[in-house]
């Protein structure tokens, strides 16, 4: 993904959201100011393989979910789904987080030598200073949803599980199997319910760069708004 195509779909969702660009920048520069660069080779095992894209969701503990997490290849999980996953046996070969639930969990992943996706955006610079630190610096991927910069990244995703997802298409992955998505989760308030309706237009734009087909969208495409995706 290049930022290019990103920035369009971006300025969308700052508009939606009321989100100030200039916050996400000034989170990036934070963030890249703690980091080194990345080294993609670390994460090079998703390459043409099929990698599970663990969501948070309740599902996520499902004999049926947590099985197609075992039989693929490579497991990216979005924030708790790390844990979850762990607690069932499950290891993760990439944990994807804006930092806002379990900072411990990113301290020992890094420590063991996963790499952690941290994403820096307009309100948890707090975040970013009090976590990073004390990290394992080449276990950080540091992104943004803003301009890349220095050694923070931007390959494409707003929501920790959408990202997860972009960053397996950018580092190759030859398919993508989602486990632990409820897009109709009542539970979520209602900003993250926004969140989650935006994390489906996106997997549906990205499906359509791939020309795969993503089963968590199965039934559901037909109604995702798609007025503000540079679809082709």
């Amino acid at each position: 993904m290049e930022f290019d195509d990103w920035e369009p779909v971006y300025e969308a969702i700052l508009r939606d959201f009321g989100y100030d660009r200039a916050g996400d920048e000034r989170a990036r520069d934070v963030l890249g100011s703690l980091t080194d660069g990345f080294d993609f080779e670390r994460l090079s095992g998703a390459r043409e393989a099929t990698v599970a894209i663990a969501g948070a969701g309740p599902s996520l503990e499902s004999d049926a979910d947590l099985e197609r997490a075992r039989e693929a290849d490579v497991v990216f999980a979005a924030s708790t789904a790390a844990d979850t996953l762990a607690a069932h046996g499950i290891e993760v070969d990439c944990m994807v987080t804006d930092l806002d639930k379990n900072p411990e969990t990113v301290r020992r992943l890094t420590k063991q030598g996963v790499p952690v996706a941290v994403h820096a955006h307009g309100d948890n610079i707090p975040a970013v200073r009090d976590v990073v630190p004390d990290c394992v610096d080449d276990a950080v991927l540091p992104t943004t949803q803003a301009e890349p910069q220095g050694p923070v990244r931007n390959v494409g995703g707003f929501t920790d599980g959408d990202r997860a997802a972009f960053l397996a298409d950018h580092l190759g992955a030859s398919r993508l199997v989602f486990v632990g998505w409820d897009f109709d989760d009542s539970t979520v308030e209602p900003t993250k319910a926004r969140k989650l309706e935006w994390a489906e237009r996106l997997l549906y734009w990205l499906e359509s760069r791939r020309t795969e087909r993503f089963g968590v969208l199965d039934g559901r495409r037909e109604s995702i708004e798609t007025q503000d995706l540079p679809l082709e």
